[in-house]
């Protein structure tokens, strides 16, 4: 039993988190890429591309055949973001994209509406995906869907 008469207040309710589970398996239903959601509290580093890429690692991304992985790193309470592509989706896409897809969410971000650009950004990283890198009949999902939640 805990001394506290109050409960620590979840990132994420049960029904966001499995609207966006929902969101990457369509993106990924398509595509033979990985996208996996991570969302904490608080980044540990100063720049948040440096804790997706931790991440990234910890989560074995790099390890895809087509090195067509992406994570898309939240810290809720710092407000800090970021999303990083494996090599192969990278050299498909360019930096632009990467651009464009964190401008989307800022969009939304703005408006408060967390979920809503959290979906619109794996959606429209699944379409890129989807686009290089579609499904064939030997594909496999080969990272769990599921949100990881940090601290």
């Amino acid at each position: 039993m805990s001394i506290f008469p109050f409960k620590k207040k979840e990132l994420l309710t049960e029904a966001e988190k499995q609207q966006l589970v929902q969101a990457i398996r369509d993106s990924e239903r398509l595509t033979s890429g990985e996208i996996r959601l991570y969302v904490e509290s608080h980044c540990k580093y100063v720049n948040p591309m440096d804790r997706a890429q931790e991440v990234f690692l910890q989560l074995g991304m790099d390890k895809t055949k087509r090195s067509n992985g992406v994570i898309l790193y939240i810290a809720m309470k710092d407000r800090q973001f970021a999303i990083l592509g494996d090599r192969g989706i990278h050299e498909k896409v360019g930096g632009d994209f990467w651009v464009k897809e964190g401008e989307l969410l800022i969009s939304y971000f703005r408006k408060n509406d967390y979920v809503g650009g959290i979906e619109a950004c794996i959606r429209e990283i699944g379409e890129s995906l989807c686009k290089y890198f579609p499904f064939e009949g030997d594909d496999e999902n080969e990272l769990p869907d599921d949100i990881v939640i940090g601290r």
